[in-house]
């Protein structure tokens, strides 16, 4: 599991390839680096193999404009290392113009996905192939 800090939180399902994120707030530029750096260290073990990132930002205000250009760099970070998908909850109208600020950035349109709901989130992870049951029991993600 990863670390949890008041302006996000990472977490991985080996299993199933996926990383889970939920991100609060309004973020500044040291934000941004400090999710880049912890997010690299959390994903390690799902780069062997074709993964997805489930991204759940309902808890997002926006971010600086700054932020734009870690957030992409990371993008494409992720496309080099097998992420196949990128998939956002998102149900914030004014936040979702600066998200595709983001997805241009990383220059991954054609990979990332938004929904309004989790469901809907995992209803197309599904359909990609990526199994969200869960594991021993256990809750896919807290």
């Amino acid at each position: 599991m990863g670390n949890w800090n008041f302006e996000f939180s990472i977490d991985i399902n080996v299993k199933n390839h996926i990383l889970f994120s939920k991100i609060y707030g309004l973020w500044k530029l040291e934000t941004a680096e400090a999710y880049c750096d912890e997010f690299k260290k959390v994903v390690k073990p799902l780069l062997n193999e074709p993964w997805a990132k489930l991204i759940d930002l309902t808890n997002w205000k926006t971010s600086y404009p700054e932020v734009n250009n870690v957030i992409g760099d990371l993008n494409r970070w992720c496309r080099a290392h097998k992420m196949k998908w990128a998939v956002y909850i998102i149900d914030n109208p004014v936040s979702f113009p600066h998200l595709m600020q983001m997805f241009d950035s990383g220059e991954y349109r054609d990979i990332a996905r938004t929904f309004r709901t989790r469901a809907e989130a995992e209803k197309f992870l599904k359909e990609q192939g990526f199994d969200l049951r869960t594991v021993k029991g256990e809750q896919l993600f807290k």
